[in-house]
């Protein structure tokens, strides 16, 4: 008698064109970075089901743009609270397609609930504005109002590493502002984004409003060129987001892009304790693959020695592993390309100088936490966004130097300062040159609601939610 061969069936994902699920001739297979296998499949969109999906955005423009506040409220909320109750399938799929450690993508899930709560309740508190306009003699008798209208079609581009909260970042406030949106997720992390137009689509949210398409290089260039989109939001690298930018013609752009944070630890601060776990967190949570992630730290020379020993002692103790086991800490990076990438620049840097205080190493697609010291800022460990979970940790003596290492770059997202003086506090907040100061903790710290994004390379506009409505609004004056 023959034994019968068991055959795994690869779980399939339609793409959401205008509001319909459909299949296309194109597969694009979905590999488990951690296992390097195929665990499953869904399609890729073409230029045809993209013209399809632009033509149906563009048939309920005017309808998403007079849907009433309690009707965007109402829709916004049922995803928050449907993404809610899924939580756990949500975050075994992102496990899965990213490799992200089970209890991040537990968080991310999470985030993503609040990031369209939140736009609930911005969708009720629209911005509009009373302005006298009597402050000259022509003026005399006339007032001015202020309202913000929504752009229209809006074309969005979503990066691997927070594959459903950064999609909720563009999705939520589109809906919010009364946008219609196509968004192009990253081709090796598309299925949680199609988990979430199943959700979406279970809503009231008028067909056509919102399309989720996979696609190649070629066809998702055209959401950058197309005259047809009135803004274009990217998350991505400095490179493939500056080029772009370059290319959009006269619509909008948004470029949330990369960064290379630096932390200043002071001697002014007392718990070196917390300073480290919350330094470790910043440095190593999904393998460093994080915009914010925090890269460089620069310590106070008097207790450099201190940290130093804490900071290598903890690293020691993360886990590495399975992203489904709740306990990892460290798993695969997305692909062996990157992992290849991180490697070379630190052979590159331990070559010219740079000295490994642990890690260095790599087994299969995971690169072991690792710490470096006597770097230089020209080194590409330093001055480039490294994105995987490698640290540098270097001293200072005085403040003003410390802010000096920290601007000493091309990128400025986002930077963190733990010191317990004021005039510290203060002298960082006007002098360093990022998006973002954040004090007693680290630069990797981000909440959904704040205004969020850099100078520099590191981008231009904002996103959270409030201040990527702004973004996704245009302003037109009423004079009476």
């Amino acid at each position: 008698m023959k034994s019968l061969r068991l055959v795994h069936r690869l779980k399939k994902y339609e793409i959401y064109v205008g509001g319909t699920f459909k299949k296309t001739t194109g597969i694009l297979n979905v590999v488990n970075p951690y296992t390097n296998k195929i665990f499953a499949q869904t399609y890729i969109a073409g230029k045809k089901e993209l013209e399809e999906a632009i033509k149906k955005g563009l048939a309920v423009v005017k309808i998403m743009k007079e849907l009433p506040s309690y009707k965007k409220y109402e829709i916004l909320l049922q995803i928050s609270n449907e993404i809610k109750a899924n939580r756990e399938c949500l975050a075994n799929v992102l496990s899965e397609e990213n490799a992200k450690p089970l209890k991040f993508a537990l968080t991310e899930v999470d985030r993503s609930s609040q990031t369209f709560r939140v736009a609930a309740e911005e969708s009720k508190r629209l911005p509009k504005e009373y302005i006298s306009l009597d402050w000259i003699q022509s003026g005399e008798n006339k007032e001015g109002f202020i309202k913000y209208f929504p752009l229209g079609l809006i074309a969005g581009i979503a990066p691997f590493n927070y594959p459903i909260n950064l999609a909720s970042h563009k999705i939520a406030p589109a809906l919010a502002a009364g946008n219609c949106i196509i968004l192009k997720p990253a081709r090796s992390t598309p299925l949680t984004t199609l988990e979430l137009a199943r959700i979406i689509d279970k809503t009231d949210l008028p067909k056509g409003a919102l399309s989720i398409l996979p696609m190649d290089r070629e066809t998702g260039n055209n959401l950058v060129t197309d005259e047809r989109f009135k803004m274009l939001t990217f998350t991505g690298s400095s490179e493939a987001g500056w080029k772009m930018k370059a290319n959009a013609g006269k619509k909008k752009v948004a470029l949330e892009l990369g960064g290379n944070a630096g932390v200043i630890v002071s001697d002014k601060s007392n718990d070196v304790d917390t300073i480290v776990k919350k330094c470790i967190a910043g440095g190593f949570a999904y393998s460093g693959q994080v915009c914010i992630h925090v890269q460089r730290i620069y310590v106070q020379n008097k207790i450099f020695d201190e940290f130093k020993t804490k900071f290598i002692n903890s690293v020691n103790k993360l886990k590495t592993g399975s992203p489904a086991d709740i306990s990892t800490d460290i798993s695969a990076m997305i692909d062996k390309e990157n992992v290849l990438r991180v490697e070379k620049w630190i052979n590159e840097a331990v070559a010219n100088g740079a000295k490994i205080l642990t890690g260095g190493s790599r087994k299969g697609n995971i690169f072991m936490p690792t710490v470096l010291t006597n770097t230089k800022p020209t080194m590409k460990v330093s001055c480039l966004e490294i994105f995987g979970p490698v640290v540098m940790l270097e001293k200072y003596n005085t403040f003003e130097e410390a802010v000096e290492l920290v601007n000493n770059t091309n990128y400025g997202l986002q930077a963190g300062v733990f010191t317990d003086s004021i005039k510290e506090m203060n002298y960082a907040f006007h002098n360093i040159e990022t998006g973002g100061v954040v004090i007693n903790d680290i630069a990797t710290f981000r909440v959904d609601h704040m205004p969020y994004g850099g100078v520099k390379n590191s981008g231009t506009g904002r996103e959270g939610v409030k201040y990527a409505i702004m973004e996704m609004m245009e302003p037109k004056l009423l004079v009476k």
